[in-house]
């Protein structure tokens, strides 16, 4: 009967042992005051010869500043850091770049230690053939100015006999960016598919970086190697058309134009307009003003002839940038005076007067030029237009008031 007994206080025994031996190792772990992020590494298969890049961040997590005097890698991975000793603060973080270079094709697992102790472990396998292959392998979108944007569209295509997925992404570089690409995708074999990778400069200078997609295991399926320019963004004011001619136009009336100013890469700020001749007038806009880049602002031009004539002017704008101009031209034109006389031979009979009546199509009808009778046996008609042609009837009236029939019609074409 002591027996159960006894055995029941060992299996106790070494309940509490391990319990302790538990909690001890947990203690200890916890005194590790640096964590990385990712907690491990996957590199996936990576063609012998060539390399693949992961980026991690080592945190301090405690209260106090850790000091960090070497980072080192097992063989076939290196990383890359800032230069040693650091002192990293509390809650700092440092970021590093691991890469895996395969010396055969075989799975290489390795470690990267901090201080000499091992910190994570890494994985990745040497391989002949690439499982998914980008085309183009990689991309430099050259000089692009800052606040615009280039595309350049990239085929992925799975060259493995089965599926494959891709299941996330990491870009590295300020301004590179994918558009396109919804995840997770899976490819069957031989199986492509295409999205686009974007660059937009912030700043000026060269930017480098990288695009990679990775597999449900975070191994690395796809890399791009990315760069580009940023050029400082000209603000420049355009303005259109660069000649603007009226013709000919009447003296005393006005004619206008249209025309548009264009804010080219950075908004301008408008101050004034000024005109050389004052027969030229702007309107539409009013000072100081600033157009958006890439926006556009219509005005108009009037041209008002004071006499007749040849006469230009040059229209300019100061702005923030530069002034720019254009060029402006027309003719004045003097109104054409035309009249037509006429005269008659007077009636054998006795009369007070005449009436003279006018039409614009032969043989009438006519209206009555004179408000009261023409004692005289002429009349001048002031109220005819150019390139008209008129058909002309004169009456006598008696002292009676009695008015005799048409005359003979007389026809009169006003050049």
């Amino acid at each position: 009967m002591n027996l159960p007994q006894l055995v029941s206080r060992i299996a106790f025994f070494l309940s509490v042992l391990a319990f302790s031996l538990t909690f001890g190792l947990q203690a200890q772990a916890s005194t590790n005051p640096l964590s990385f992020s990712p907690s491990s590494l996957r590199f996936g298969d990576v063609v012998v010869g060539q390399s693949e890049s992961l980026p991690i961040n080592l945190t301090n997590r405690s209260t106090s500043s850790v000091s960090i005097s070497t980072l080192s890698a097992s063989a076939g991975y290196s990383v890359s850091h800032p230069s040693l000793p650091q002192t990293l603060g509390a809650g700092k973080t440092l970021a590093l770049t691991v890469t895996f270079r395969p010396t055969g094709s075989s799975s290489e697992p390795g470690t990267l230690l901090i201080n000499g102790k091992t910190a994570i472990d890494l994985h990745g396998a040497g391989t002949s053939n690439k499982t998914v292959v980008p085309t183009p392998p990689s991309i430099s979108f050259g000089n692009i100015q800052t606040g615009s944007t280039a595309v350049s569209r990239v085929t992925v295509t799975n060259n493995k006999s089965g599926n494959t997925t891709l299941s996330s992404t990491v870009i590295k570089g300020t301004g590179f960016t994918v558009q396109g690409l919804t995840l997770p995708l899976t490819l069957t074999p031989g199986q492509s598919f295409t999205f686009t990778l974007a660059f937009s400069p912030k700043s000026a200078g060269s930017i480098s970086g990288s695009f990679q997609a990775l597999s449900p295991r975070n191994s690395t399926s796809v890399s791009i190697p990315l760069s580009g320019t940023g050029t400082a963004t000209t603000a420049q004011l355009s303005l259109s058309p660069a000649n603007i001619s009226f013709g000919n136009v009447t003296v005393g009336s006005s004619a206008t134009q249209s025309g548009k100013l264009t804010a080219v890469g950075a908004s301008v700020t408008i101050t004034a307009d000024s005109s050389t001749n004052s027969q030229f007038s702007l309107s539409g806009l009013s000072f100081p003003m600033t157009i958006a880049a890439g926006q556009s602002i219509p005005f108009t031009v009037a041209f008002t002839p004071q006499s007749s004539g040849s006469a230009s002017a040059k229209l300019s704008f100061a702005n923030n940038v530069s002034t720019v101009s254009e060029s402006l031209t027309g003719s004045g034109v003097a109104v054409a005076s035309h009249s037509v006389s006429l005269t008659w031979d007077p009636s054998t009979s006795q009369v007070n007067g005449y009436n003279v009546y006018r039409s614009g199509t032969t043989g009438g009808p006519y209206a009555k030029m004179n408000s009261g009778i023409d004692a005289g046996t002429s009349y001048v008609d002031s109220s005819v237009a150019a390139s008209h042609t008129y058909y002309y009837v004169t009456t006598a009236v008696n002292s009676n008031g009695q008015e005799s029939s048409y005359s003979n019609q007389v026809q009169v074409s006003v050049p």
